[in-house]
């Protein structure tokens, strides 16, 4: 299985926008759209976009200036899903949260990719349940559908030129109360229990996420303006691939091999300060 997963992340750290703000300010934070490869023996990050808002606007109901991308996420998303199909990866799902669930990126990855999807979908989601009743425009909302959780129902999502399998997951929270996920999957074979087994498998963004941010240091960055924070990012970007690959020969997790690193590095400098510190004979 060849898994292609969207995760868009808010990562602690400064940038300094490099335009006319006051002061030339910096900014807590970047906001970067991750692209994850994901088979059966490892996770590799393939495409990266740092969300720049550049663009400075005025809020229509604040009246408040406020600067902006130029490109929204969904359409960055698009751009490095093209890439990846220029460069020839091979997969089979593109898995994303209910960020990128708009009709236009669904309608992007069946038909002009040719792939299958495995999308989160809110609950105010428009759908039809039959074709007479799209073309009618006779639309209720997904929660209002009685689903199983075990069970598949084809919809027609509103807007959207063919239909989908919905699925739903419940859950219990950390406050004890009750959450529901809906997955919208384009292909039709599959079952409930196949479509929550792959979607899981796009958990593996969030741990590279975290372990972007514990074991690659990349919310330390001493950098301070756009260009030298980006190869920061760019640098444990690749630093990552290469602790895929020790994970791969010495079958260790990330955590595994920082926490021997630091083990070895704390015994020689132990070592090391005992020799220095018992007098010479």
């Amino acid at each position: 299985m060849y898994v292609w997963s969207m995760f868009k992340g808010y990562l602690a750290g400064f940038y300094t926008y490099p335009v006319a703000t006051p002061s030339n300010r910096s900014v807590k934070g970047i906001n970067i759209l991750n692209c994850i490869y994901h088979n059966e023996a490892i996770s590799l990050p393939v495409a990266f976009e740092i969300v720049q808002k550049l663009q400075e606007v005025t809020d229509t109901k604040t009246g408040k200036t406020k600067f902006v991308s130029e490109e929204s996420k969904n359409e960055m998303m698009r751009n490095m899903l093209h890439v990846c199909c220029q460069n020839r990866l091979k997969f089979s799902y593109v898995l994303a949260d209910s960020w990128f669930s708009s009709k236009e990126n669904m309608q992007y990855i069946k038909l002009r990719v040719k792939k299958d999807f495995i999308i989160a979908l809110k609950g105010n989601r428009l759908v039809a349940l039959s074709p007479d009743d799209k073309c009618q425009g006779h639309f209720v909302n997904l929660e209002s559908i009685e689903l199983n959780p075990d069970s598949c129902c084809k919809v027609f999502l509103k807007g959207l030129d063919f239909p989908v399998s919905i699925t739903k997951q419940v859950f219990r929270n950390k406050n004890q109360s009750t959450g529901i996920l809906y997955l919208a999957c384009s292909n039709l074979d599959l079952t409930a229990t196949d479509i929550n087994t792959i979607y899981q498998k796009r958990w593996k963004v969030e741990e590279f996420h975290k372990s972007l941010k514990s074991n690659l240091a990349l919310a330390k960055s001493p950098t301070g303006i756009a260009h030298t924070q980006k190869n920061h990012i760019f640098a444990c970007f690749f630093a990552f691939v290469k602790l895929e690959r020790l994970r791969i020969n010495t079958k260790l997790n990330h955590f595994a091999l920082k926490a021997k690193l630091y083990f070895k590095a704390i015994r020689a400098s132990f070592s090391l300060l005992q020799k220095l510190t018992v007098p010479s004979t």
